[in-house]
């Protein structure tokens, strides 16, 4: 490995995207995904969007007890 990289010729935020979207992976258990996936498949969406809905609506219950 060197001992010194030259970054002399390098540009700033070249890989930047403001608009970029991240989709974060969210890995479900066996007792936590097989409901999820029954709805999914009855409902005919996608699991996302169906984890979208479960999160908003804890939320919404959460801001309400507040």
């Amino acid at each position: 490995m060197k001992d010194h990289r030259d970054s002399s010729k390098g540009e700033r935020d070249r890989l930047y995207a403001p608009d970029a979207v991240f989709r974060l992976p969210v890995y479900l258990d066996g007792a936590g995904g097989a409901p999820s996936r029954r709805q999914r498949g009855s409902a005919g969406g996608e699991l996302c969007e169906r984890g979208n809905e479960l999160l908003t609506h804890e939320i919404e219950m959460i801001e309400a007890v507040k």
